[in-house]
């Protein structure tokens, strides 16, 4: 797609890899809007890459119709959904609560459902548009701790799956990226303790590059799936 004339939500646009996201979509010369939790946060994002803001919880199914429809009223249409908004809680099985597991899957699992369900129902009206589901490499291997967060991002691959198989007649490109660790506050929000910026591990910016280069192929033709490494971490 000719990304310079695309029209485009970031969910989770404020901040890590979907600002970084929307900001290389701006530099191209789409027209974003990001949506986020935090007002503050999400205004000086907005005003930092010139895009529009739009406070709101993608848990929340009222709150999605609202952005949705906002984005179409503000910006007449919209062709891509970059679906990035996500978190992770990390402990053992033993120590996991039904709570935590709750929280994370309604915004990784439940909210990218929510997101996608009302821009698929205006892409189908289009006949075209482009979905990029942001999950992990921690949804194609489980690991220790993962209980959580990990097998949210297994669900968000078995989604996307779903959703490629349903949408591609309406010349609906489905994709997926799959980032391995990125330094972002990402791993502050987890409770995790940070580790030392290395110039050897990815940074938002890489991801940010890779989604764009998916959206740029001719539409003909799509990335169903893409896995982003580090070339050689700390």
């Amino acid at each position: 797609m000719n990304v310079s004339t695309a029209k485009a939500l970031v969910t989770g646009g404020s901040s890590g890899i979907g600002l970084e996201t929307a900001r290389h979509l701006r530099a191209k010369g789409a027209q974003v809007a990001i949506c986020g939790r935090d007002e503050a946060r999400l205004q000086r994002a907005a005003a930092d890459i010139d895009a529009l803001p739009i406070t709101g919880d993608v848990s929340l199914e009222n709150d999605v119709v609202r952005i949705v429809r906002t984005v179409v009223e503000k910006f007449g249409d919209y062709d891509v959904l970059i679906n990035n908004a996500g978190f992770g809680l990390f402990a053992p099985l033993v120590e996991t609560s039904l709570a935590d597991m709750q929280r994370v899957y309604a915004t990784n699992v439940f909210g990218a459902m929510l997101v996608a369900r009302e821009s698929a129902r205006h892409f189908v009206e289009k006949n075209r548009g482009n979905i990029v589901n942001v999950a992990s490499t921690a949804g194609q291997r489980g690991y220790a701790g993962g209980t959580t967060y990990s097998s949210s991002k297994f669900a968000l691959s078995g989604l996307t799956e779903c959703w490629r198989a349903e949408l591609r007649k309406f010349n609906i490109r489905v994709m997926q990226i799959n980032p391995s660790e990125v330094q972002t506050d990402f791993v502050a929000a987890s409770g995790r303790p940070l580790r030392p910026f290395s110039e050897r591990k990815l940074i938002p910016a890489d991801i940010a590059q890779a989604i764009v280069s998916m959206l740029e192929m001719e539409d003909r033709g799509f990335v169903p799936e893409l896995s982003v490494w580090a070339t050689n971490p700390d």
